[in-house]
C-alpha cells in the first residue's frame, strides 16, 4: 500500500501549479494543427512562453519583476502580467473573442480597443494562459494545402503575438502546421497483439499476471501524467482505472482480475482512442508514447479481463453426471 500511495502522489505532483486562466475555454482535444513557438524577439531572463493543451492555449510566465503586457488584435492592452498577479483589460475585444478557441463569443458594445484600459485582476499568479486566434486555424474544413496533398505535413503560416514592457514592444513568434493523422489501424493492431500476448503469457505462466497487471495499470497513469505535463489536469477516470489495475498486481483473485482488466481496458483505453486518429495530442512528449500507453491499456486490460473470466470458469465445480436409476 505504501507503493500505491507513492504512485498516486507522483501522478498528482506532475500537475503544474495552477496558472491564471484568462478564460474558462474548452476542453482540449487531439487535433491536426500544431502550434509551435519559435522565439521571443528579445528574450529576457524570467520570461517564458509555451503552448499547452495541444496548442489550444499559450502560457506566459513572468518572473522578471516587472510588468509584461500581451496586446490584443488591434494593438490594445489585453493582458498584463505584473509582479502581484495577472490583470485583464475588460475594454479589449480580445477579452471576449478569446473566451473560446473558435472565437465565437459576442463582443459587447463597450469593448472598444481605442478606449482607456479597464483592468480587472483575475489571479495572483504571474503565469497566465489564454486562447489566441492568431495561433489557430479558424476556417472551416481542411486547409487548401491539406486538401491537395493530405499525405504530408504543411506549413500554414508564421504567426506573431505582440508583447510590451512599459513602452518597449517585442514579439512572440511561432508557426502553425497541419499534420496528417497517424495510421490508426497500426495502433489497433498493436492493441490486439498485446491482448493476445497477455492471455498467452497468463495461461502459460501464472506468475506473469503480477507484472502484466502492473504494466496494464501503469499505462493509464502514464497517459494521465503526459496530459498533466502539457498543462491539463490528470483525468480522475484515467487515474482511478490505473490504480485499480496496479492493485490487481498485488492481489488478483479471478473475479477482481476480470473486473480490474475490464476497467483498465474500457476507461483507461477505449475511452481515449481519439489519440489514434490525430497527429497532435493534448499531452507532453512524443505522440507515440501516449498512443502506446492507450494501446497497452486496451490490450493488456482486455487480456487480463479474459484471463480472469477463464480462471473463474476453471474454478467452477464440474457438473455431476445424472445417476438417477429408472425402474424397469
Amino acid at each position: 500500500m505504501k507503493r500505491l500511495a507513492l504512485l498516486v502522489a507522483g501522478v498528482f505532483l506532475l500537475t503544474p501549479a495552477t496558472p491564471a486562466f484568462a478564460h474558462a475555454g474548452d476542453t482540449p482535444d487531439a487535433t491536426a494543427y500544431r502550434t509551435a513557438i519559435t522565439e521571443i524577439s528579445t528574450p529576457e531572463k524570467g520570461l517564458s512562453v509555451r503552448t499547452v493543451e495541444a496548442g489550444a492555449r499559450l502560457e506566459l510566465s513572468n518572473e522578471t519583476g516587472h510588468s509584461v503586457e500581451v496586446l490584443g488584435y488591434s494593438g490594445e492592452p489585453y493582458l498584463d502580467v505584473r509582479p502581484d498577479g495577472t490583470y485583464q483589460n475588460t475594454s479589449s475585444p480580445a477579452s471576449y473573442i478569446n473566451e473560446t478557441v473558435t472565437g465565437d463569443t459576442p463582443v459587447p458594445a463597450y469593448a472598444n480597443p481605442a478606449s482607456a484600459p479597464t483592468w480587472r485582476k483575475i489571479s495572483n499568479s504571474t503565469t497566465v494562459r489564454w486562447h489566441d486566434q492568431r495561433t489557430h486555424w479558424l476556417s472551416p474544413g481542411l486547409p487548401p494545402q491539406a486538401q491537395a496533398d493530405p499525405s504530408r505535413a504543411h506549413r500554414l503560416r508564421d504567426w506573431v503575438v505582440p508583447l510590451r514592457e512599459q513602452v518597449r514592444p517585442f514579439e512572440l513568434r511561432g508557426t502553425l502546421d497541419w499534420e496528417p493523422p497517424p495510421r490508426a489501424w497500426l495502433w489497433w493492431l498493436g492493441a490486439g497483439l498485446v491482448g493476445l500476448a497477455t492471455v498467452a503469457l497468463a495461461r502459460r505462466w501464472s506468475g506473469s499476471v503480477r507484472p502484466l497487471a502492473l504494466i496494464a495499470g501503469l499505462s493509464p497513469l502514464v497517459y494521465a501524467s503526459t496530459t498533466a505535463l502539457d498543462g491539463g489536469s490528470p483525468s480522475p477516470v484515467l487515474v482511478l482505472a490505473g490504480l485499480i489495475g496496479v492493485a490487481a498486481a498485488y492481489r488478483h483473485p479471478p473475479f477482481f482480475l476480470a473486473l480490474a482488466g475490464a476497467v483498465v481496458a474500457l476507461f483507461g483505453g477505449f475511452n481515449s482512442t481519439g489519440v489514434f486518429d490525430a497527429a497532435v495530442l493534448p499531452a507532453a512528449g512524443p505522440g507515440f508514447l501516449s498512443r502506446a500507453a492507450v494501446a497497452v491499456a486496451i490490450g493488456a486490460g482486455a487480456g487480463l479481463a479474459l484471463t480472469g473470466v477463464l480462471r473463474l470458469r476453471a474454478a467452477l465445480p464440474a457438473a455431476q453426471p445424472d445417476r438417477t436409476i429408472v425402474a424397469a
